[in-house]
């Protein structure tokens, strides 16, 4: 019996115990561990408001402005406060919405499926980018809308029509971007595209904070502690591009009613001179309240304007390619300048013919250069793939080939500080070993010699390799932004890259693009005011072939490296020439003669059908 007592005792003294550590662990819990009682308090006694700072500013080499800032304003709600105390119908007609709007929008902002960062005791975004107009009617009643506030902010605005690729826009951080970066909040603004994108850190500044004290009643009675725990917000770092947007609008002039590419670089910086991609958009489309409407046409056109061809469009290179080809060659000892092959209207290898236009033969390589000769590429190709005495096997000589064709830039990102670049195609031996089982030669990548078969590449890449010509065997890193305010530039847009072919090749490959000017393909691009170097492409294609161009001047102190691509617009002299020698005339003069004013008029109203329908 007393042993009962005993154990009785131990156990009840036990659960005594037990809901005191339960209660203890409880309130450690709640005073310590949550923040609920605390965020309830907080909210009751003050209100935090977010100060977003001015976005960084956008101006051309030439210190034109592109993008700036102009004042909104976002209607924001802490539900916690307004906890169904609104006289709803006044509230929408003060913002011109409808109940049902009204009703989906208050249940959006609740939904954590839509909106992660979701909070009954801070701030909401419930309206955004209110104009001056529709702000000042707001304005006079929002004494009359508990949990409602307004915070200032500021939406882009662009001044020109022109670069919506490169420049990008700016919308609503979306949960992704929330999720990776807790800078942002419900509402905040995010670059989407372009520079907007790439340079996002730079251009957004850092966001300030008022602390408000609040009474019982939940209104304002001024700064806590006369703001000395505010923080000031600080703007964004201006950005100056390398783009110069006359010759910019120039280019964008010339490819209406066309799909295509123009890309000019200077070669001794890499800096990006303009980059037109066609068809395009208007930027200022993409601001305010119409960006959602906008961005839905923009999507479902089917002529894809959202699409950066520069950087995402992968086209066969076609003859501009044959200048690397020549590189390899001459690099690697398969040819010295003066081995001349033969050429019968193109390359003839048993049942095998690549076919070529009429010129003279045989030739060596300047003049093959020159007329853009199929059967000289090709022959190279064939006796570099066969040589047993330099290199053990097929795979051994494709994967030198490949080697150079990298390091002047091709198969891989060029890492342009662009979001969405594509890196192309360069195929190497293990590409062909599992597509043909082992079982290839020269002849069977013949097309490659010509920038055909497997070989893909974006407009970026071939002015690129126009650029490294222009160089005589390097390149920096292309690139669009020219200078971040009070940053250096990123090292990686400085650091020069060699590439494997000889510094003795590439003089040969400078004469051959000049004789090509002088009295070859490029005729059209001749000039006497400054020496010009080009080379023609023209690719093949399911329908009516490409037209492409490549080219440099002047040949001696280079200032602009250019590439045009034309989709469908037939040989490299119907458009890729004359776009070509038009930019550079824009860019080395600073203005377009009548002549060529003229000139570009014309191909401003050219259009390309494409199946039957005119771009």
């Amino acid at each position: 019996m007393d042993f009962n007592l005993s154990y009785r005792r131990y156990v009840i003294g036990g659960v005594a115990a037990l809901i005191v550590v339960i209660y203890i662990v409880r309130l450690f819990t709640l005073q310590l561990l949550s923040d609920d009682y605390k965020k309830n308090a907080d909210s009751n006694a003050f209100l935090k408001k977010i100060e977003y700072p001015s976005r960084g500013v956008i101006s051309d080499r030439n210190g034109k402005l592109l993008v700036y800032n102009q004042p909104a304003y976002d209607i924001m709600v802490i539900m916690n406060e307004e906890a169904g105390r609104l006289d709803t119908m006044e509230f929408c007609q003060a913002l011109g919405i409808t109940k049902e709007f009204f009703i989906q929008r208050m249940a959006d902002i609740k939904d954590r499926s839509k909106n992660p960062g979701y909070s009954r005791f801070t701030q909401q975004m419930f309206m955004s980018q209110l104009s001056d107009k529709e702000f000042s009617v707001f304005q006079e009643k929002m004494f009359r809308f508990p949990g409602f506030y307004v915070q200032k902010r500021s939406i882009r605005q662009y001044e020109y029509p022109y670069a919506a690729h490169v420049l990008g826009d700016v919308g609503e951080a979306s949960p992704g971007d929330i999720e990776e970066d807790d800078y942002y909040q419900p509402g905040d603004y995010i670059g989407k595209l372009g520079v907007e994108r790439s340079y996002e850190k730079q251009l957004r500044g850092q966001k300030g904070i008022q602390i408000l004290l609040r009474d019982a009643h939940g209104r304002i009675k001024g700064r806590y502690q006369n703001g000395a725990l505010d923080q000031k917000p600080i703007a964004g770092k201006d950005l100056t591009l390398s783009l110069d947007i006359e010759l910019q609008e120039l280019g964008e002039r010339l490819l209406e009613g066309k799909i295509g590419s123009i890309v000019a670089i200077e070669p001794s910086t890499g800096e990006i001179l303009c980059m037109v991609s066609s068809p395009s958009y208007d930027p200022r489309m993409m601001t305010g309240r119409q960006r959602g409407k906008a961005h839905k046409e923009l999507s479902q056109n089917p002529w894809k304007p959202q699409l950066n061809r520069s950087i995402q469009g992968l086209y066969p290179p076609g003859s501009t390619f044959k200048t690397t080809q020549a590189l390899t060659f001459l690099s690697e000892g398969i040819i010295s300048p003066s081995t001349a092959f033969p050429c019968s209207r193109g390359f003839r290898y048993g049942n095998l013919r690549v076919g070529c236009h009429g010129h003279g033969s045989p030739l060596p390589l300047v003049p093959a250069i020159s007329t853009s000769c199929n059967g000289y590429f090709c022959w190279g190709l064939y006796y570099m793939m066969g040589n047993r005495k330099k290199y053990a096997h097929v795979q051994d000589a494709m994967n030198t080939w490949r080697d150079y064709m990298v390091s002047m830039g091709f198969g891989y990102k060029l890492n342009v500080d662009l979001p969405g670049e594509k890196r192309g195609l360069i195929p190497n031996a293990q590409f062909y070993d599992k597509h043909y089982r082992n079982s290839w030669n020269g002849l069977t990548i013949i097309s490659i010699a010509i920038g055909q078969g497997e070989v893909l590449a974006t407009p970026l890449q071939i002015a690129n390799l126009a650029a490294t010509i222009a160089n005589r065997g390097y390149f920096y890193t292309p690139h669009v932004v020219r200078k971040v305010k009070g940053e250096p530039l990123d090292t990686a847009y400085t650091h020069r890259h060699v590439t494997k072919a000889s510094r003795r090749a590439y003089d040969y490959i400078v004469a051959g693009m000049r004789s090509a000017v002088e009295k070859g393909t490029c005729r059209s691009a001749n000039r006497g005011d400054y020496a010009v170097c080009g080379k023609t492409g023209t690719a093949q294609n399911r329908g009516h072939d490409h037209s492409a161009f490549m080219g440099f001047a002047p040949m001696d102190n280079p200032k602009i490296a250019v590439a045009v691509y034309v989709e469908n617009g037939g040989w490299g002299a119907d458009y890729g020439v004359p776009l070509g020698a038009l930019i550079m005339e824009k860019y080395i003069n600073g203005h377009l003669s009548p002549a060529s004013e003229a000139r570009a008029a014309v191909f401003q109203k050219k259009r390309i059908y494409y199946g039957n329908i005119a771009r």
